[in-house]
């Protein structure tokens, strides 16, 4: 296996023909890493100290319970020196970093969801005390390489945890749902699968792109006494408006109680 330059030991590229010919077709991955090279390398430099490749900027991938120790690591490699720390270790909260960080480290505390895997991510993160405006932007470039990037209030980051770093899993269960509808109606089971996952993916870029409410999209697909109004009065007859916002209530507290320990 040959490497790609930059020491993963991975291909690049996929599908095509040889080196001599045909045109090679770019992972996700690669097209993200090109993305990531438009963040400025003034704000993370990687230099050289006592033999050792030292870097202002990084980030912090860790359990929850190794964060202590990963920040013990780092403070013996900085010297003092000061370091921006983006941390998604979750339920982590910004006391419990600056506890176990050197006074030069500014924080960062990020909520990620897995969906940034195919550059669709839709991030959150608050700032400590000592990070700056500069920070910030840092944050929501590096974030934004792979998705949506907000910043928020450190007390709405469970919230977040309950929406957007749970939610993949609520939306995959509609989508499975949807598809069981497509197979009971007599679709076979792929295109099912295929057409109720799409159906999804345009209905949350209608929201994106066109900046109307849901509410409005809802109404320009249902017509009086048409298919949509009566699909949409049974999902109503089984609450699934109020599960799906008890869920992420649920999920919410459930982070508060994993960040208390």
């Amino acid at each position: 296996m040959r490497e790609n330059g930059h020491g993963t030991g991975r291909r690049c590229h996929q599908g095509g023909r040889g080196r001599r010919g045909g045109r090679r077709r770019l992972r996700p991955a690669c097209r993200r890493a090109r993305r990531l090279r438009h963040v400025d390398r003034s704000r993370h430099r990687l230099h050289r100290r006592g033999g050792r490749r030292v870097c202002d900027t990084i980030l912090l991938a860790t359990k929850p319970n190794d964060i202590e120790s990963a920040l013990k690591e780092v403070a013996a490699g900085a010297d003092g020196q000061p370091r921006l720390i983006l941390s998604i270790a979750a339920g982590v909260t910004l006391t419990t970093l600056r506890d176990a960080s050197p006074e030069a480290f500014r924080l960062i505390r990020v909520m990620p969801n897995t969906p940034a895997l195919v550059g669709k991510g839709a991030a959150a993160f608050c700032r400590g005390a000592s990070a700056t405006d500069a920070d910030a932007e840092t944050a929501r470039t590096l974030l934004g390489a792979v998705g949506l990037a907000v910043e928020v209030p450190e007390r709405l980051m469970d919230a977040v945890t309950g929406l957007s770093g749970s939610g993949p899993a609520y939306v995959y269960l509609m989508i499975e749902a949807l598809a069981d509808g497509g197979v009971k109606a007599g679709l076979a089971r792929a295109d099912a699968v295929k057409i109720a996952a799409q159906t999804v993916l345009g209905a949350a870029a209608m929201v994106l792109e066109t900046g109307l409410h849901p509410a409005v999209l809802k109404d320009m697909v249902t017509s009086p006494g048409g298919t949509t109004i009566a699909g949409l009065a049974e999902l109503e007859r089984h609450g699934v408006r109020a599960a799906l916002i008890d869920a992420v209530s649920t999920a919410t507290r459930r982070a508060t109680e994993l960040g208390q320990g």
